[in-house]
């Protein structure tokens, strides 16, 4: 089975990472611990892009290669991972309509929004990018990867 991720964007610490997670298509965190859980991000796990105060705003399917780059003029202080298949919502989801959506999976499964990468099992992520191509993404927009 393949694993899931919601990672955050660190818009409340530093809104070009967003925009570069955005426009280069990538999943991305930064500085000790944090940078290093992107490295348990595997090929073809589902990665969503959360960002605080608006919820998901893009899906993608990682690559599993992990690089780094310099932040905030320190060296390789950014670890990042390209995204197949990259897709920005045409409308964020809300984290309220995220927690609804796991629990029509599980009544019972609770997710806490206030970290950098949140795993989540692969039953809930299908889910989840199943809704997201129904209600978020335009049909008209050519999908390149099914669940």
């Amino acid at each position: 089975m393949r694993n899931a991720y919601i990672i955050n964007t660190n818009l409340t610490h530093n809104q070009n990472c967003e925009q570069q997670m955005l426009q280069q298509e990538k999943c991305a965190a930064y500085y000790s611990p944090w940078k290093h859980y992107i490295s348990l991000i595997r090929p073809n796990d589902l990665v969503f892009l959360y960002s605080n105060g608006k919820g998901i705003i893009a899906r993608g399917v990682a690559t599993g290669i992990v690089e780094t780059a310099d932040y905030e003029n320190n060296t390789e202080e950014e670890h990042y991972m390209k995204l197949s298949s990259f897709v920005q919502l045409d409308t964020p989801m809300e984290a309220a309509v995220i927690t609804q959506t796991l629990r029509e999976v599980d009544s019972e499964f609770s997710i806490k929004f206030n970290q950098t990468m949140i795993a989540l099992p692969d039953l809930f992520a299908s889910h989840l990018w199943r809704r997201i191509t129904k209600e978020y993404i335009n049909p008209s927009r050519p999908q390149t990867h099914s669940l």
